[in-house]
């Protein structure tokens, strides 16, 4: 039996429209973290996926940040202009350029990390640790459950 039907449904029912605007309520809320560290939130997330290893490549990062391959190649311009990334052939392929986060980088990124988790911890104070947990699985279980339906490769 599917859950939603024309019956039931609304927007404040949506997955899809809540998970928009917990993301656009998300950004807003997330602008202070990133005050006078000269990054916008976009920045912050590269220099992220690449230090934790998910966009070492510029496919990897376009996949991990949702983005088109042009607009990624233009983000990681601006990130290598300012010194906080660079570019560097693969030594076993020399096809592949894998991306590095420069010290300049790394520090921005966790000074900015740290303001991020605070924020985090201030809107989810009233959670139970084992709500926040749930919410968490449930979150990866449904990128899982639309990663295999759609497909996981970077947007258009």
């Amino acid at each position: 039996m599917p859950f939603y039907t024309a019956e039931n449904f609304n927007p404040d029912i949506s997955v899809g429209y809540l998970a928009k605007q917990v993301f656009q309520t998300t950004l807003k809320g997330l602008e202070p973290a990133f005050v006078g560290e000269d990054v916008s939130y976009l920045q912050w997330s590269a220099l992220v996926s690449i230090l934790y290893g998910r966009g070492i490549t510029c496919r990897a990062l376009a996949h991990d940040l949702g983005h088109d391959k042009g607009a990624t190649t233009r983000l990681i311009d601006t990130l290598e202009e300012r010194g906080l990334v660079v570019r560097d052939r693969d030594a076993e392929d020399r096809r592949v350029i894998n991306l590095r986060v420069t010290d300049q980088g790394e520090e921005i990124a966790r000074r900015c990390m740290l303001r991020v988790l605070n924020l985090w911890n201030g809107w989810l104070a009233d959670w139970s640790p084992e709500d926040a947990t749930r919410l968490i699985g449930y979150l990866q279980r449904l990128r899982t459950s639309l990663d295999a339906a759609v497909g996981d490769e970077p947007c258009a």
